[in-house]
């Protein structure tokens, strides 16, 4: 995959929860830079966590969207359709050493944090320790035929040898390099779902030709580990724009929990699209 057959932008959200101003924030800010570069704006649904995922939300983002005046070209990408396809990329670092089971759980994982007080933390707080990176490859054999529940973490440190320095294009901020041990071992699928949010939209945006990715600056940082997971597949590097992030009066961000800020409640209220859109200030 050489290059990108059509410049796009993506609108990507959970169907965990009704849609926000947070989020006619982002839906609005991505199709105007998709206009301004002359793509497609693409609505993508990720629906990987079963259990916060529902159907009432996905349709109800859709109409939610529609009612903001956006369009997008059909068919919309569901996440869950395509476990298979990421399982296929998650093959391919199997098969390079790039990658080994973990057996811990939270509590545990918590545990061994609490325990070396100058574990190594990123943005998001400690990283994970490493407790499964040496296990013995026999025993990580034997545990995972007795059925014992795991997931597949990215070894980073092969993984940064591999691809050397990288660096990625912010619009707005310029040429970031890449800190791949800011990041840690990621999980790329988790023990209930055979992906994860890393691997999952890593191989989604190269496939649906994602030239431009946009996204909330909260994100920044999770940009680090696709640089990496981009090199190691292959794909092609897009720019990016991290959006600063829509706040409430009192400076907290806008979250699915607040029901008073949906979009459903705004229109029941009477507020048209032009409000919430001048409210956002685009």
């Amino acid at each position: 995959m050489d290059s990108f057959l059509t410049a796009s932008t993506r609108f990507a959200p959970s169907p965990s929860g009704f849609l926000h101003f947070g989020h006619a924030n982002g839906a609005q800010f991505y199709a105007r830079h998709a206009e301004r570069i002359g793509g497609q704006f693409l609505l993508r649904i990720e629906d990987i966590d079963p259990t916060r995922s529902k159907p009432e939300y996905e349709q109800a983002i859709y109409e939610d969207l529609r009612w903001l005046g956006l369009t997008w070209p059909e068919p919309v990408v569901r996440q869950s359709d395509r476990f298979s396809l990421y399982g296929s990329f998650l093959h391919t670092l199997e098969e390079g050493g790039l990658t080994y089971p973990c057996f811990c759980t939270r509590k545990e994982i918590r545990a061994e944090v609490a325990n070396a007080p100058r574990a190594p933390h990123g943005p998001d707080g400690a990283l994970y320790p490493g407790t499964c990176k040496n296990l013995d490859p026999m025993i990580a054999r034997d545990r995972i035929a007795a059925g014992q529940v795991h997931a597949i973490r990215l070894h980073m440190n092969k993984a940064a040898h591999m691809t050397g320095p990288l660096t990625f294009t912010d619009l707005d901020r310029g040429e970031i390099l890449v800190r791949p041990n800011s990041c840690g071992d990621v999980v790329l699928a988790r023990k209930d779902v055979p992906t994860s949010y890393h691997l999952s939209v890593t191989v989604d945006d190269a496939l649906q030709h994602i030239s431009c990715v946009t996204r909330g600056e909260d994100l920044l940082h999770a940009t680090h580990i696709h640089r990496v997971l981009q090199t190691l597949l292959g794909f092609p590097t897009p720019v990016y724009r991290h959006h600063r992030l829509l706040m409430d009066p009192q400076g907290r961000r806008y979250a699915k929990r607040d029901k008073a800020i949906t979009l459903r409640t705004l229109r029941a209220a009477g507020l048209t699209p032009a409000d919430v859109i001048e409210r956002i200030g685009l």
